[in-house]
């Protein structure tokens, strides 16, 4: 991946089998590419795609070496490529399960990382101090905010080793079936929020009379009131006020236990980090979300966890990870995901190619291919080593994937109650996200974004092409910030107040 001519337009050749070129800046119409014999026909979009010789319509259109679309009508060389002239299409795929799988080259432990974490009495680690109010249901959502917004900065101050009293909501809960799919994922969604180790102590707040009862969930997962959990109803305690004292009641009782923490010199095995993008663009599958699959194979190598979702984000590139199970039902697994989400969108009367959004195509993406191709490199190159459904626990060490939309909200949601304790975003467009109680470190993918939107990205992974620096050392940058952070260091979401609003399970099936 170079620039084709140092003095004249910039453009990314990314495989010598393309038959497209990137613009890495505008470039006006009637221009010659050195290097590629072409002359741009059109006026082409900073990130967009040039093509290098004819494609003859129904004809392979690739880039990454890869199918991202066809040809819908016959294109020739400087014409630009894009939802104009390029379209989905099936075409099959190699799914050769294992066939690139190999042993990880883990540090050694004397030379592995280390972080300062918070060590929970059963030995999980926290990045972050929290104490949570989980609303069950839509109704209870306004008591739920009333409780936390009660522990404003001034009252948490004889708790400065407490990041906040955080109310995570949600529009559901009621109006479901008591069993099956949908219920079930809300059901392990609470669950992962309950057990979560960023969260020191949680209050579960339900109104009483909803589908989704609190006992439901505490008999599911073996819960009891103790020093770090509590449930109480709305109508149990005689309604809005009463039951808002209550809950602040229990929270104050929870601040001292949740204050007599340290932090500790831990190993980065401990981290669990959920990779996300949103708001991508075409530099995402060439600066960013590669490096940080580097950074995601670093943690990997120290010990760690890496998670990688958004199911259809990695449509006609899933089979890039089925190559890298270490086993065949890894693979199928993955592949039954696919499956299904080829079925859920049939029946609602939409398609796979529905995604890419209005600002990804701006950005220059094209077609779901050509996104998923950019999206999967943030899982790196080390083994698939499960794969799991939506906020199921992750107990594997190494690269996973979670089963989610590419809701970003819901994806990360699904991430988190899985156990992920740090986020990555990578955006192009320029996201703007925070999720408590895990610390998210944003990555911008151009040079341009990053300048405007400063205060809310962390990293430039826009120099690997602004600036000549190498994908393994922006990596290496990445996984550094992580470590930083993940030892107490405010990231840019954290400095600028997000994470309140973010929490969004996925909502499956009918509504009743």
């Amino acid at each position: 991946m170079s620039p084709v001519s140092a003095d004249g337009p910039r453009v990314i050749r990314l495989n010598p089998s393309d038959n497209v070129i990137v613009a890495a800046s505008k470039i006006a119409a009637g221009t010659a590419l050195p290097g590629e014999g072409v002359t741009t026909t059109a006026d082409i979009p900073s990130g967009h795609k040039i093509a290098t010789r004819p494609v003859a319509r129904g004809e392979e259109i690739r880039k990454y070496g890869q199918i991202i679309g066809f040809a819908a009508v016959d294109i020739a060389p400087g014409d630009h490529v894009h939802t104009q002239n390029c379209v989905m299409g099936d075409f099959a795929r190699d799914y050769a399960f294992g066939a690139e799988a190999k042993p990880t080259a883990f540090v050694s432990e004397a030379e592995r990382a280390t972080f300062q974490g918070i060590v929970r009495h059963d030995g999980r680690v926290a990045t972050r101090n929290y104490i949570a109010i989980v609303s069950t249901v839509n109704c209870s959502a306004t008591v739920a905010r009333m409780i936390a917004a009660h522990f404003t900065t001034e009252r948490l101050a004889a708790y400065p080793n407490v990041d906040g009293v955080a109310a995570f909501v949600h529009g559901t809960g009621c109006g479901l079936a008591d069993a099956g799919e949908g219920f079930d994922t809300l059901q392990r969604t609470m669950w992962g929020y309950v057990r979560h180790a960023n969260c020191a102590g949680v209050v579960l707040v339900g109104l009483g009379c909803e589908v989704n009862q609190i006992r439901f969930l505490m008999e599911a997962y073996d819960l009891h009131d103790d020093r770090r959990f509590q449930h109480m109803t709305i109508q149990e305690w005689g309604g809005t006020r009463k039951a808002v004292e209550e809950g602040i009641r229990r929270v104050e009782a929870m601040l001292p236990t949740a204050n007599a923490v340290t932090r500790e010199t831990v190993f980065a095995e401990h981290l669990c980090l959920a990779l996300q993008c949103g708001g991508s663009d075409a530099y995402s599958g060439i600066t960013a979300n590669p490096a940080l699959g580097t950074a995601a194979d670093l943690l990997v190598r120290h010990g760690g966890t890496a998670i990688l979702a958004e199911t259809p984000e990695i449509y006609g590139a899933e089979h890039l990870l089925t190559r890298r199970a270490p086993d065949r039902a890894v693979g199928e697994k993955l592949v039954e995901r696919i499956r299904w989400w080829e079925d859920y969108t049939a029946r609602n009367g939409g398609d796979m190619n529905n995604n890419p959004s209005p600002g990804n195509k701006a950005g220059g993406l094209t077609t779901i291919l050509e996104k998923s191709l950019g999206a999967a490199a943030k899982g790196g190159t080390t083994d698939l080593v499960g794969v799991y459904k939506y906020a199921e626990p992750v107990t594997a060490k190494g690269f996973v994937f979670m089963d989610s939309p590419g809701y970003d909200p819901a994806s990360i949601t699904g991430e988190v109650a899985s156990g992920a304790n740090i986020v990555c975003f990578t955006t192009g467009r320029g996201s703007v996200f925070g999720f408590k109680p895990a610390p998210s470190v944003k990555l911008a993918t151009n040079t341009a974004m990053y300048e405007r939107m400063a205060e809310d990205m962390d990293i430039n992974c826009g120099e690997i092409l602004s600036h000549g620096v190498g994908v393994e050392e922006m990596g290496r940058r990445i996984f550094d910030r992580l470590l930083a952070v993940a030892s107490g260091e405010r990231s840019k979401s954290e400095e600028l107040g997000f994470g309140d609003n973010e929490f969004t399970p996925w909502v499956i099936g009918a509504t009743m």
